[in-house]
């Protein structure tokens, strides 16, 4: 008896996170293009064709490959989204920007493949490991250690910071958030801090720098003016995550970032009162 496969069979990402989770959800063989910016997982590069960057994409190589379905991510892919409709195509644009989205997210793509059923044990899962994490910074605020104060920059020229998703899930690892007040905006360019003097002033403990594929350099960093006073300067305590782990707004944000972000906030409670 022939097995019957529900959901699109040839399908193009043209962001990480849903090539990653299907990846994890087993369906790898209905992917027939992927994001040249994919790295996770890594196989996922020798083994499917690239077809976009970020903002632009092969519209021409995309309906070469006869795809059932295009999976895309936020208004900055609306332009390739409506190229690939006018074309005739079926296309999913999510624009998820909280942690309750990204999994809403990733409950939506298993539906659409027929796979909620081992969408469901990794979703509760990684809920459940949240709930740890909170709980392990709750112990040790009540053996009197405090949370650090945490400014994430995720790029340097100008400075930017407050994606959301990033700052909830720092908030579960235990960080506080510097700029709490950018998460609420989506687009980047109204989370740009124009005055790092205000950085400064929120004299953070922690800073983890993510530059959006660019390397880190906390050397850059250290010697910027004034940036001296700064306490994690001081302290030496700046931090690399690398971009395709934490600003990828799917499974890579939820394992792999948090658990970076955990992890440092966690040797810093254990090491200040």
């Amino acid at each position: 008896m022939t097995m019957m496969i529900s959901g699109p069979r040839r399908i193009v990402c043209l962001t990480e996170e849903t090539t990653e989770w299907l990846y994890l959800l087993g369906q790898e063989a209905r992917i027939v293009g992927i994001s040249g910016y994919t790295v996770r997982p890594r196989r996922a590069r020798e083994e499917k064709p690239k077809v976009s960057a970020f903002l632009s994409a092969r519209i021409d190589k995309i309906l070469a490959l006869e795809p059932d379905h295009v999976f895309g991510f936020s208004d900055l892919q609306a332009d390739i989204a409506s190229a690939l409709i006018r074309a005739g195509v079926p296309v999913t644009v999510f624009n998820q920007r909280s942690v309750e989205q990204v999994f809403a997210m990733l409950w939506q793509v298993a539906a659409l493949v027929g796979c909620t059923d081992q969408a469901e044990p990794w979703i509760a899962e990684r809920r459940d490991r949240l709930g740890a994490m909170q709980a392990e910074v709750a112990r040790l605020q009540a053996q009197g250690r405090r949370r650090p104060r945490v400014f994430f920059e995720e790029w340097d020229e100008p400075h930017i910071s407050g994606i959301r998703w990033v700052s909830e899930l720092l908030g579960m690892a235990g960080g506080d958030d510097v700029f709490p007040e950018l998460a609420a905006k989506p687009l980047g360019k109204d989370r740009i801090i124009a005055d790092g003097a205000e950085i400064v002033r929120r004299a953070p403990d922690l800073i983890i720098g993510s530059w959006c594929g660019k390397k880190f350099r906390p050397e850059k960093v250290a010697a910027r003016p004034g940036w001296q006073a700064v306490p994690a300067v001081r302290n030496g305590q700046l931090f690399e995550i690398k971009s395709a782990d934490i600003l990828q707004p799917g499974p890579a944000a939820l394992t792999d970032g948090v658990e970076q972000m955990h992890r440092l906030v966690l040797d810093w409670m254990q090491s200040h009162g």
